[in-house]
């Protein structure tokens, strides 16, 4: 028997994604095609299509590289990272019990703050 698996956006990410859409919505309302932000909602849509269908899609981050500000603020034991376009990232946590499998993201974020958010500095 498959588990039922949920994708929720939490906080942030939710807040992104709510901002994101709005802005499609008027770029379409004025008539146009293909931006930035229609691409980057369409991958966010199919992503996490992909993490509803299986999710330990994308890439697992180390416990020891986890920042802190995600375990205390959601008291998460695993992060996981999805790339999407544009060099974005959507971070999402899985969480599971008998009956079925949730998966919280917890933020969608460019390269900049990902790298400022993870501690990395550009060369």
């Amino acid at each position: 028997m498959n588990k039922l698996t949920r994708v929720i956006l939490l906080d942030e990410a939710d807040s992104e994604y709510k901002k994101l859409n709005g802005l499609v919505g008027q770029q379409i309302k004025e008539g146009k095609k293909s931006t930035e932000e229609m691409q980057l909602l369409k991958s966010i849509k199919q992503k996490t299509g992909f993490v509803k269908a299986n999710p330990f899609y994308g890439d697992n981050i180390p416990k020891k590289l986890i920042p802190k500000e995600y375990i205390i603020k959601y008291d998460i034991k695993n992060l996981w990272r999805v790339e999407l376009t544009h060099f974005w990232r959507m971070l999402y946590t899985i969480k599971g019990d008998q009956v079925e499998i949730v998966c919280f993201v917890l933020d969608i974020i460019d390269h900049d703050k990902y790298n400022k958010k993870f501690g990395y500095m550009k060369k």
